[in-house]
């Protein structure tokens, strides 16, 4: 198998495919055990006027109350670097290593469910539905790949290696063993991984394909967006049709880059925005989840050298998309 380089002008950028060290432990640091398949999450306290572990994060997540984080505390759903409980009047120190467990009070349920395609010592495999996001994120805490996943394999080691959206279905890495943990991300941050991504668009009749799209993207409007901008590009897309039906053809997408959305913003920029895309090219009014018209993006296939068997894997999603419904 021969892997595709990068380009010069795009070698040196770093991906955006989400490495989560932030999950990583020192040696030293006790990571502690997930609480209904909930990884705890970690955050290192920053310098600032504060005197207590409450107070900095009072004023680090100000969309959740005191009385809340208060609530937290008492019943042991923040800790320190030991695992050990943190009492309300715990002092700040710049540096501390604090562990604490996200909730939500009505968390919606997402009634899909996801695959394990493929689990070993070090390496998981998962294919996810629509609308199941991959990790915690503003609604969700337990209704997530990363939890789900925790509790049906009873590691709480697990770390995914990259992310797709919430609205797109298919195949997702995780590490499942910290020690080989780097190895694996190495594969995204390298660009030795290859991925492939399928959806049905408006046909793009006056583009000439395969395409290849590059362009800067920045985060735009509101933040959760992004958008194109003039400057040296940092994002590549290679794009070409596969069925052609009618009003709508099937692409396949090869995303050179990680950036955000990456996929969604250049098909919309090209004129053929993605089927169901709610936040290009324009942003539709807030909803609830139509689960009928799923967006129609997957994330096919993946394909790179195991760092540690040095074998070729490839591995395709199951999921399949409903064309032009």
């Amino acid at each position: 198998m021969v892997l595709r380089q990068p380009p010069p002008a795009l070698a040196k950028l770093a991906s955006t495919d989400c490495i989560f060290r932030k999950r990583e432990a020192p040696c030293m640091r006790t990571v502690p055990p997930a609480i209904d398949g909930v990884p705890a999450s970690h955050l290192q306290l920053p310098p600032g006027p504060w005197t207590t572990v409450l107070d900095c994060l009072c004023a680090r997540f100000p969309q959740v109350d005191r009385l809340t984080w208060q609530s937290r505390m008492d019943r042991s759903r923040v800790l320190d670097d030991r695992g050990r409980a943190l009492p309300i009047d715990a002092a700040h120190r710049v540096g501390m290593d604090v562990f604490y467990y996200r909730e939500v009070s009505e968390e919606a349920h997402v009634p899909f469910a996801e695959s394990v395609l493929h689990a070993d010592a070090h390496l998981v495999v998962a294919d996810k539905p629509h609308f199941l996001p991959v990790t915690p994120a503003g609604g969700f805490v337990r209704e997530t790949l990363l939890a789900r996943l925790v509790q049906r394999l009873d590691n709480p080691m697990l770390v995914p290696l990259h992310r797709i959206d919430r609205a797109t279905a298919g195949l997702v890495l995780f590490s499942a063993d910290p020690k080989s943990r780097a190895a694996y991300q190495a594969l995204f941050r390298e660009r030795r991984i290859v991925k492939r991504y399928e959806a049905w668009a408006p046909p793009l009749t006056c583009v000439e394909l395969p395409h290849v799209r590059t362009s800067r993207l920045i985060r735009g409007e509101p933040f959760f967006r992004m958008c194109e901008t003039a400057g040296a590009p940092n994002s590549e897309s290679r794009i070409e049709v596969v069925e052609r039906a009618g009003a709508l053809w099937r692409y396949a997408l090869e995303p050179v880059s990680g950036r955000k959305h990456q996929l969604r913003v250049h098909m919309a920029a090209l004129g053929a925005p993605i089927l169901h895309d709610r936040l290009y090219p324009e942003l539709a009014d807030a909803a609830v989840d139509d689960h009928a018209r799923p967006l129609q993006l997957l994330a096919r296939s993946l394909r790179f050298i195991d760092p540690q068997s040095g074998a070729e894997r490839c591995f395709e999603s199951e999921m399949t998309l409903g064309g032009n419904t």
